[in-house]
């Protein structure tokens, strides 16, 4: 009797305080996360129940990696129902070997061993994923190596609790029980004290090694299996191509931007407890697979670091429980060596140079984390002007981490309380402020395009001012030598069908997608609002043009603006549309071999894939081949996130290896959708020289040729 009430009580004492690590664990970094800024947006629950039975439960984002989403969907439904078995293993050692009275019990102990296996399966698959195949963008060493020993001790003690509880019991083996029947026929000569005993050895076993895992979860990346769920539930319910509106006249605002870790929000700080470092973003990044200083992965890694160190030097909350077993911690700051400018990888692509790189500079800081600054001190400013805003990592993120936005929030910091930029993105801003397009040619060329068009007139909105469809041409679109192509082909096209169109010439403006990724929201907000007006001076209801950039701001941008009740197309949208009600016939067949790339600012941020897909089909002769990366996964061209107007500087150019991925299907042709694409791919064919037998077409050029000969 004595023992027995010992046993609770122990039971009760190692329980409780577990718990109460894990509370303080929990607990210390919430107060983190309560040190950033409020959301000011509103939230709407009902449309994100969907995206979490989706994506949490459903696992859509990983399984987009087949075979270790379907690892982690066994592993995941594996705890939750052995979650059932544990209640029951811990009831049977405290009730003095009766289990939890379950309607067929038989069943359900079948259903716990089966599991125990398929988890013990899948933990040695994740195991070899790490250290047999090597994968580079999973971390190696002793810490990502530790859960793979909790999962697998805490398997094995409950499979050693079910075969000593049988023996103990003298019950006789069954076919509900194959594993724990098994383990009682090899310790079958036990007497029922000694099997006793070895089973209240492997139930404190398993009830240390699951309350240790407990408490080391909020510790570690582990933490995802709480706050993945309620970040994937928090996420945004506007499209993803939207950045936040920076209130520019707040003059109680000390800055803008953010300037420190206590600038992100609450939202973005819970981004880095989310975060599993599963490095799927990093894979899939064009700056990490060519060279570059930024990795997606960790720059939620150090500023989750980053948050933790400072938080609780200022909260004096401390985020390690128990501090003898983990440590109180160091503090670490970037430090890095110099990123090399060559490339040394035979691959088209490779992360290992930028993996090395940041592993290089992580390390422990001389200063307080109080003292550390956000930009050059956690995140250099190579890494935060290396995105190409492609929206990639997000979109392979499991956990619903959004790293764009927070990329954006820096450089806006950096440009609008430092003045601090790269000197081409600077010459293109003020080109843009003061010329309205990035090269500084004079506003009054914007509309001399129109004069190479032989028998058609393009009118002005004051010239037609019926017009059915403004067509918004863009700095591209306008000035640029070789997008002056497209948007003449484009033209041609809209007559043929008999389209009522428009431009507004002279009077049109950069959208401000340059500006507003590079950061310079000001500027962004003076051209958003002058445009705003034009288009209510002259009741503007329905926009297309062909720079998925231009098509994006407009779209999901301007209405917060004031711009309502304007519909916003795509140009390949609107030629689908056009052929598909047989306003334009491709007559003439066009024998190419055609690998479209996607645009991402057409595809991932606003899901127009199939239409320049469809307007391909349709024309007699072209053979369609999709590269290996394409659609959703499509690698960017390295032109986004105001990149066009920037030089690369280390590692091998994003247009290169993106080439390199079309040409390693044999087209005789690469289209694009997207003038900065074209120009991109174009320069790429170029310097792998492959110019003279594969070309670079816009799809309305293609359907220029189809449709005229």
């Amino acid at each position: 009797m004595l023992l027995s009430w010992l046993h609770y009580l122990l039971f009760l004492l190692v329980a409780g305080y577990a718990l109460s690590l894990f509370y303080r664990a929990v607990y210390h970094r919430y107060l983190y996360i309560r040190l950033g800024k409020k959301p000011e947006k509103p939230f709407d629950w009902r449309s994100r129940v969907g995206d979490l039975a989706v994506q949490a439960f459903g696992h859509s984002k990983l399984l987009k990696d087949r075979r270790s989403g379907i690892m982690h969907l066994f592993i995941f439904y594996g705890f939750i129902i052995l979650q059932f078995g544990a209640l029951d293993l811990i009831y049977t050692g405290l009730s003095g070997g009766d289990p939890l009275p379950i309607p067929g019990y038989s069943v359900f102990g079948l259903t716990q061993e089966i599991t125990v296996l398929v988890i013990l399966l899948a933990t040695g698959y994740a195991a070899y994923r790490r250290y047999g195949e090597m994968l580079a963008r999973l971390k190696k060493g002793w810490k990502p190596a530790i859960v793979l020993f909790f999962i697998f001790f805490l398997m094995l003690s409950v499979i050693l609790s079910l075969g000593f509880h049988r023996v103990w019991m003298g019950h006789e083996a069954s076919g509900y029980a194959p594993v724990s029947s098994l383990l009682a026929a090899l310790f079958g000569g036990l007497s029922a004290g000694a099997a006793k005993a070895l089973f209240f050895v492997s139930w404190w076993a398993h009830l240390v090694i699951l309350l240790a895992f407990l408490v080391y979860v909020p510790q570690s990346k582990h933490f995802h299996l709480i706050t993945a769920p309620i970040n994937i539930f928090l996420g945004r319910s506007e499209p993803v191509g939207k950045l936040a509106k920076l209130d520019l006249e707040d003059e109680e605002a000390e800055s803008f931007g953010v300037g420190k870790i206590e600038d992100f929000t609450q939202k973005q700080m819970l981004d880095f407890y989310a975060c599993v470092e599963c490095g799927r973003c990093t894979n899939v990044c064009p700056a990490s697979n060519t060279g570059k200083a930024l990795s997606p992965m960790h720059l939620i890694v150090k500023l989750r670091d980053h948050l933790t160190e400072k938080g609780a030097a200022v909260t004096s909350k401390s985020p390690w429980m128990p501090a003898f077993a983990f440590g109180n911690g160091s503090v670490h700051s970037m430090s890095a060596p110099d990123l090399a400018a060559g490339w040394e990888s035979e691959g088209v692509t490779d992360i290992q140079p930028t993996l090395n790189w940041q592993k290089a500079g992580w390390q422990q800081a001389e200063k307080k984390a109080e003292e550390l600054s956000l930009i050059g001190d956690v995140m250099t400013e190579d890494e935060i002007w290396a995105c190409t805003t492609c929206r990639n990592c997000e979109d392979q993120c499991p956990v619903g981490n959004e790293h764009v936005d927070k990329i954006i929030d820096l450089r806006r910091h950096l440009v609008l309380m430092e003045g601090s930029v790269p000197h081409e993105g600077q010459r293109a801003m003020q080109n843009i402020e003061r010329q309205g397009n990035p090269w500084g040619i004079s506003r009054a060329d914007r509309s001399r395009w129109t004069e190479d068009i032989e028998g058609i007139k393009v009118p002005t909105v004051k010239q037609n001012s019926d017009f059915e469809v403004l067509f918004f041409v863009g700095s591209m679109g306008s000035y640029d030598n070789r997008s002056r192509k497209i948007s003449r082909a484009f033209v041609r096209l809209l007559h043929e069908a008999g389209v009522s169109f428009a431009i507004l010439g002279n009077e049109e403006k950069n959208s401000g997608d340059t500006p507003r990724r590079m950061g310079n929201e000001m500027l962004f907000q003076q051209l958003c609002t002058e445009n705003i007006e034009t288009f209510r001076k002259y009741g503007v209801r329905k926009i297309v043009t062909a720079c998925p950039h231009t098509f994006n701001t407009l779209k999901n941008e301007y209405p917060e603006f004031g711009m309502e009740g304007v519909e916003v197309l795509h140009h390949t949208q609107l030629l689908d549309q056009l052929v598909k009600e047989g306003r334009l016939t491709p007559r003439h067949a066009v024998k190419e071999r055609i690998t479209y790339h996607d645009s991402c600012y057409l595809g991932r941020y606003n899901d127009v894939y199939d239409q320049p897909r469809n307007i391909l089909r349709a024309i007699q002769g072209v053979e369609l081949v999709e590269m290996a990366r394409s659609r959703e996964n499509g690698m960017c061209c390295g032109a986004g996130g105001g990149m066009m107007w920037m030089e690369e500087t280390a590692g091998k150019r994003v247009n290169v290896a993106r080439t390199e991925q079309a040409l390693a299907v044999n087209p005789t042709m690469i289209s694009s959708a997207c003038p900065y694409c074209l120009t991109m791919l174009e320069d790429g064919t170029k310097q792998k020289e492959a110019d003279e037998r594969v070309k670079a077409r816009d799809v309305a050029e293609i359907l220029e040729q189809a449709v005229f000969g």
